[in-house]
């Protein structure tokens, strides 16, 4: 007898459709599956046939043909254990087949019958509920997640009994319901406080400035200077996720499997800080079956690279395009994915080799060819693309005995807040717009003019520093944000002379 049931794969962050089709027939006993499966669908022929036996089912021994449509797109994963036990137990007449057109299933499947979580739930969901699906069958762990979508019914099952009974018995069972204004944040980060840091105060506004308007950012100063706590402290003054952004970025954590056991929702930006020695492809992703990467992860959040210049160069200029852009796409032989990555990038480095030059305390002992080579790892147009670059000084000795005098970060924070919905209103003709960071130059014409002092002011600047085009423009993002903070519409040559300063460390030796 022949059964079809329905399940999906991911693709990117996207989800195709996949029809699991069982033919139980006469032959010698086997199982054969069809339509480029991986090593991990192979294996469960035996995970499956023993589970059915576990489970209290009879497991036909008959020829058994498993095949994955469309036969020409690769599938992988453990997902597909449920279709295919239910394929099965369809075929061999064990299970009411009436329902299985209407539902698509997903889960892995343990030996004793449980149903375990898996990746990729929730674009796999809107996928179903847009090509009309009117329900999805997902182990229980899975349910809050999948339910983030309207429309769609979805019911988390245990174990595989319970999935069977419910197809014999579905008025039996109710969906699972989800409260969206549950599942998102209503108050600030609790993380980590800037009232807690010492001094500081240039790094502290350079944190300001970056949530106001989502600038990248990058501190250097000498070790314990408080580069990486200052970063750190990041996200406690960004405004919350909305509700679109958060599904966003759940939709890139649920792909790559961070969402097990975790809950619905993401409801704080991402923080991703990926160690030196990372490669480009877990940078931005890659894999025979593309996976997101660091940046992808860090999409509407922060990602912080310690240690700027001890990452190997070529990593590093991977990040040039996601950083004009605001996504990465990975290409393979027999398909091209697009991963989003609007992130905003904040590092941290030392001066120089031994990391004391410039310091008023100890003396440098790096010659200036040296310095040349630590910082030629970092490109003029990498360092063009970081708005704001910010020199950090160590602490004096009154400084560190002192006890902290700075602001809270709840108070920041609603400053920041205030910026970025000055920022919203003016771009409420321009969808795509999120923060002051994301303008292009049609935007600088129009919501950055400036005066004549201003344009002197910085016209002296591009010729003194020698900073290209795009670090100018950077330059008056910055000011723009320095003046939403401020509470003007009008750029200043104030507002200008700030943004100026961030920008004196551009190719530092």
């Amino acid at each position: 007898m022949l059964a079809r049931v329905w399940s999906a794969s991911i693709v990117g962050i996207d989800a195709v459709k996949v029809g699991v089709e069982v033919d139980v027939s006469g032959g010698l006993p086997g199982i054969v599956v069809l339509g480029l499966p991986d090593s991990a669908i192979q294996e469960s022929k035996e995970r499956v046939k023993a589970t059915l036996k576990n489970a209290g089912f009879a497991f036909p021994m008959r020829k058994i043909v498993i095949n994955l449509t469309p036969a020409d797109l690769r599938k992988e994963g453990p997902s597909f254990d449920l279709p295919i036990s239910i394929g099965i137990l369809a075929a061999s007449e064990q299970v009411n087949a009436d329902l299985l057109g209407d539902y698509l299933f997903l889960g892995e499947v343990s030996l004793d019958g449980s149903l375990r979580p898996v990746a990729g739930v929730l674009p796999i969901a809107a996928t179903a509920q847009k090509m009309g699906i009117t329900g999805l069958i997902v182990p229980a762990d899975n349910a809050q997640e999948a339910a983030v979508v309207q429309g769609l019914a979805v019911y988390g099952c245990k174990n595989l009994s319970e999935v069977v009974d419910f197809l014999n018995n579905p008025g039996l069972y109710k969906p699972v319901q989800l409260n969206e204004t549950e599942e998102l944040p209503h108050s600030f980060y609790s993380g980590a406080d800037l009232k807690d840091v010492k001094g500081q105060a240039h790094g502290r506004r350079a944190l300001e400035i970056a949530a106001a308007g989502g600038h990248n950012l990058v501190f250097v100063g000498p070790p314990g200077s408080g580069k990486t706590m200052l970063a750190r402290r990041l996200p406690g003054i960004l405004p919350p996720l909305e509700f679109f952004e958060s599904l966003e970025v759940t939709r890139i954590h649920s792909v790559a499997g961070l969402l097990k056991n975790r809950g619905s929702l993401v409801r704080d930006r991402p923080f991703r800080s990926p160690h030196h020695s990372a490669s480009g492809p877990s940078l931005v992703g890659g894999g025979s079956f593309p996976r997101p990467g660091e940046i992808s992860l860090a999409h509407r959040g922060i990602l912080f690279l310690d240690e700027l210049t001890e990452f190997k160069r070529d990593v590093l200029e991977f990040l040039r395009q996601p950083l004009e852009d605001g996504y990465v796409t990975i290409s393979r032989t027999k398909q091209s994915v697009m991963f989003p990555a609007q992130f905003t990038l904040v590092a941290s480095t030392n001066p120089c080799p031994c990391g004391f030059y410039g310091d008023t305390i100890q003396q440098c002992t790096c010659s200036p060819r040296q310095r040349e080579q630590y910082w030629a790892k970092l490109s003029g147009p990498l360092m063009d693309r970081i708005d704001l670059q910010v020199a950090v000084n160590r602490l004096k000795p009154e400084e560190i005995t002192q006890q902290p005098t700075g602001e809270a970060s709840i108070s920041v924070a609603k400053r920041v807040q205030q910026a970025r919905d000055r920022a919203t209103n003016r771009f409420q003709k321009e969808p795509n717009l999120r923060c002051n960071a994301q303008m292009q130059s049609s935007h600088l014409q129009k919501w950055c003019k400036l005066d004549d002092a201003s344009r002197n002011l910085l016209e002296a600047a591009i010729r003194k520093l020698g900073l290209s085009a795009r670090a100018s423009d950077r330059i008056l993002k910055v000011a723009r944000t320095i003046a939403d903070l401020a509470g003007e519409d009008e750029l200043k040559a104030n507002h200008v002379a700030e943004a100026i300063q961030y920008r004196t460390i551009d190719r530092m030796q």
